[in-house]
């Protein structure tokens, strides 16, 4: 019996099983409700306010207010980061903190004040939406929303006449509005000289602190004193307009700007080698300065002569008297294919002494290398005569500490009522190109010819670049030609370079005002501008 009814209760459970999963499959699809419609979405500006608190439980800052960017990208990258970002904050703040420590602990006749644990969790800070100001100077203004509910664990052990202490702050809140400035923005990684740093409203700053395992911040007459210290501290120390300033490079380093001016006069070469088969050389220089982006000037070519004199006379910023260096090219003219090289050499700025002209006989070299066994073979000399004019240390020295504000002072070598004009093309908008728009600045003052770098494809470039012209006398009548031009890609073939607008700028009001920046409609040009920077600089 006892196998029997086993057999049938295994058959009654298989049944009862099967028959189970057929009804409910059966109820499932036939009983199903037939009204259901489909999900309305809505634009979230059709809500009101009370459906938009049911929807988001806060409402991000990109969008209550429209001129707050997104910056999920930042979020995301802080996420994957803030392990390793954790370890290095705390770290830079122990090496902060230690000297402090040790001063406070001698004055207040404390044995030690150690950090136990220091960690600021597993929760990174989040960013709301970034603001972005847009200015005509050398700066940017980032404005960001930080929200950061951190899980910290921060231990302090304070030891004092035998006694012992340990603090632990807990459960971080930090609810802030920053304005970040860098400034002045140069050429030179990481691109910014200054970081100011300031609070646009009082912080909102909550924590939990724990003196021998009770929290502090539990007694309500404490933590709202606790709370209005640190607004009130915070706020007069860096509440806008007060900054905190954290420089990061020397702005007059990083923006390589003019130091002094080197008289350079191209005297004669002698014993120079043949290179044409029909005739002699006709060689000719160039020079330039490392570093230096600007065009290399050159002397007139001499025919037929192997031993020239030219007796030309050239200038050059200097920006780096100790790394830069002038460097010289003799070259054999060639009316018909590639101008062949005859022979280099350069001259290090730091072995010329100051307001001092010095006659410099240079061999021709094949390359700069030490070590290149062609530079045993004669190739000639070149003689110069160099003299650095380096600017007056009192000037330097009156000089902004942001580089911008104000204007330089031109060599003291300067003849009376000469200086430099500076000038800096930062950007153009809104050009438009009939079949290209690679668009490059071409500046011309007084005859000579400068130009920015080409940025292909695309309407609103933006440049920063700098030039000098060396002025024997102020050019208050004279004008300054800046046109801008389109190259043609490979591909341009049956296009050649297009004129996108011109504009000539009068000089008065910048040798009467010493400095103007200003954006100037281009004239042949449908909505085209130009940004443009011009210092008068006079010693």
């Amino acid at each position: 019996m006892g196998v029997i009814s086993t057999v049938l209760g295994l058959f009654g459970f298989g049944f009862g099983f099967s028959s189970g999963i057929v009804i409910g499959y059966y109820f499932f699809i036939y009983f199903q409700p037939t009204n259901v419609k489909d999900v309305e979405v809505r634009p979230l500006v059709e809500y009101d306010s009370n459906s938009l608190d049911g929807i988001l439980p806060e409402i991000p800052m990109w969008v209550k207010n429209p001129d707050y960017d997104r910056v999920d990208w930042l979020n995301r990258f802080l996420e994957l980061m803030w392990p390793n970002l954790n370890k290095a904050i705390c770290r830079m703040a122990q090496d902060i903190a230690k000297p402090i420590i040790a001063e406070n602990c001698e004055k207040y006749k404390i044995d030690s004040v150690e950090f136990e644990t220091l960690t600021l969790g597993s929760l990174p800070p989040t960013f709301q939406g970034m603001k972005v100001y847009i200015t005509d100077e050398k700066e940017l203004i980032m404005e960001p929303s930080l929200k950061w509910a951190a899980n910290p664990n921060i231990t302090v052990v304070a030891k004092a006449y035998g006694l012992k202490a340990t603090v632990q702050i807990v459960d971080l809140q930090v609810f802030a509005s920053p304005r970040i400035t860098l400034k002045p923005l140069v050429p030179t990684f990481p691109c910014f000289a200054n970081i100011s740093v300031s609070l646009m409203e009082k912080p909102h700053v909550d924590f939990g602190l724990k003196l021998f395992g009770a929290d502090l911040m539990a007694i309500p007459v404490l933590y709202k004193f606790v709370q209005d210290t640190i607004k009130k501290q915070v706020g007069n120390m860096y509440l806008w307009p007060k900054t905190l300033e954290v420089p990061i490079m020397d702005p007059s380093k990083a923006s390589k700007r003019p130091v002094g001016i080197l008289l350079v006069k191209v005297v004669r070469a002698q014993n120079l080698k043949k290179k044409d088969l029909l005739g002699k050389s006709d060689p000719y220089a160039k020079l330039k300065m490392t570093d230096d982006k600007l065009p290399s000037k050159k002397t007139s070519v001499k025919r037929s002569n192997l031993n020239p004199e030219w007796n030309e006379d050239f200038k050059f910023v200097v920006t780096d008297p100790e790394n830069q260096s002038l460097e010289v090219d003799v070259f054999d003219w060639e009316q018909v294919g590639k101008h062949e090289k005859m022979g280099m050499n350069m001259v290090l700025l730091k072995e010329l002494p100051p307001e001092e002209t010095k006659v410099l006989t240079l061999n021709l070299l094949k390359t700069m290398d030490p070590n290149d066994i062609q530079n045993e073979k004669s190739r000639g000399q070149i003689i110069l005569e160099a003299t650095y004019k380096p600017f007056k240390e009192e000037d330097m020295e009156k000089e902004s500490v942001d580089g911008v504000d104000e204007v330089q002072k031109a060599p003291d070598n300067t003849p009376a009522g000469g200086g430099l004009l500076f000038v800096v093309v930062h950007e153009a908008q809104d050009l438009e190109g009939k079949h290209h728009t690679n668009p490059y600045a071409k500046i011309i003052f007084k005859g000579e010819e400068k130009k920015t770098k080409v940025i292909k494809k695309n309407r609103d470039p933006r440049w920063e670049d700098e030039f000098e012209f060396v002025c024997e006398e102020p050019p208050t009548n004279d004008k300054l030609h800046v046109e801008v031009l389109s190259k043609a890609g490979k591909k341009g073939i049956l296009h050649g370079k297009e004129a996108l607008g011109y504009i000539d700028i009068s000089l008065a009001d910048v040798i009467s005002n010493k400095r103007i920046n200003e954006k100037f409609h281009l004239i042949d040009s449908k909505n085209g501008q130009i940004q443009i920077e011009l210092q008068w600089r006079t010693s």
